[in-house]
């Protein structure tokens, strides 16, 4: 996310600090006298403190993503994902930031009955990667007085002996929950559906699919990153305290699948269906962001299809079924093994 999302910051004239492991490499973002890159760990409180120092907003991407890598070692995940942000909205709040974006994920609503998806049905976490987000939501949302009943809803709470929040003199919180985000970028995911199935029907001429019926709701990587730079320019009023869904495309894997067929073009490509007893369904309805902020997304599930299937072409997924780079739970597992 953040390869694309920078950029744009630059573009739009913001001097950017990026902390971050670069444990999936680090010759992503071009040098910018208007960028500065730490190397280091979320969890480090002197060097989170030091990179706060000037900063006007933050917006915490930095997480052990998907339920795979954060069941490899919980430990870690739950001190990264967890313990690390309270920290950090803690410390940005000492530090007078005036915004904080938190990105969650639309996986801590569960599984749900309801058709339409919407922000303030219960949450009901099914792992503890999503649990997790649930109960930072929790967290910041205890720095917002004004939405406290909020916090109410969550399912959890926090470990014995943490707080639900801490005073908060200003800081301004938005809470974002992505759908799955799909398309090109310089530092790529391919365990992501859309992404996944694409480079399969590239690379290998067949996608399998596990089950097919389960819903996933999608958005475009560039949409996405536009949303984030757009969470600057509205008011503190529009969004403080507040949570909007992020994600207009509810497809079934299976029409993904046929729906990459499709884009791609090949008439010798397969897809195969596979029973599964994971019929976990996602889906989101994102009419509040569309009716409170007027955010619309602007490209399509087809368009990120397309942009995979230009970047490959041109060889910019060298090893694309097997380099470690594109896979969270590979890099993951490569890096305990050190």
């Amino acid at each position: 996310m953040g390869a694309v999302l920078v950029p744009k910051l630059l573009k739009k004239g913001y001097r950017v600090k990026v902390i971050d492991w670069y444990i999936f490499g680090d010759d992503v973002l071009e040098e910018n006298p208007k960028l500065t890159q730490i190397r280091g760990d979320l969890r480090d409180k002197k060097l989170v403190e030091k990179a706060l120092v000037g900063v006007d907003a933050v917006i915490h991407l930095a997480c052990i993503s998907n339920d795979p890598s954060f069941e490899l070692d919980p430990k870690l995940s739950k001190s990264v994902n967890y313990d690390a942000t309270i920290k950090l909205a803690d410390m940005a709040a000492r530090a007078g930031i005036k915004r904080f974006v938190y990105a969650s994920s639309s996986s801590v609503y569960g599984v749900k009955k309801e058709p339409e998806v919407t922000e303030d049905l219960s949450l009901e976490p099914l792992t503890d990667y999503s649990k997790y987000k649930a109960l930072c939501e929790k967290y910041l949302l205890g720095m917002t007085p004004k939405n406290s009943y909020l916090v109410a809803r969550s399912t959890s709470s926090p470990p014995r002996g943490e707080s639900t929040g801490q005073e908060n003199k200003g800081m301004t919180i938005l809470i974002l929950r992505p759908a799955t985000v799909c398309g090109y970028s310089p530092r790529l995911r391919l365990d992501l559906t859309v992404n996944i199935l694409t480079i399969n029907a590239l690379v290998n001429k067949k996608m399998v699919v596990f089950g097919g019926s389960q819903m996933r709701p999608n958005i475009h990587i560039e949409d996405m990153t536009d949303l984030y730079v757009k969470t600057f320019d509205y008011s503190d009023e529009k969004i403080n305290g507040k949570i909007f869904n992020a994600g207009y495309d509810n497809y079934s894997v299976l029409a993904i699948a046929k729906m990459v067929k499709k884009v791609i073009g090949g008439k010798d490509i397969k897809i195969e269906v596979k029973p599964t007893d994971d019929l976990r369904s996602y889906r989101v309805n994102s009419d509040k962001i569309r009716r409170e902020l007027g955010f619309v997304s602007k490209h399509t599930v087809e368009e990120a299809i397309m942009d995979l299937k230009k970047a490959y072409e041109k060889g910019k997924i060298p090893n694309a079924t097997f380099d470690a780079r594109y896979y969270n739970i590979k890099t993951m597992q490569r890096l305990a093994m050190k």
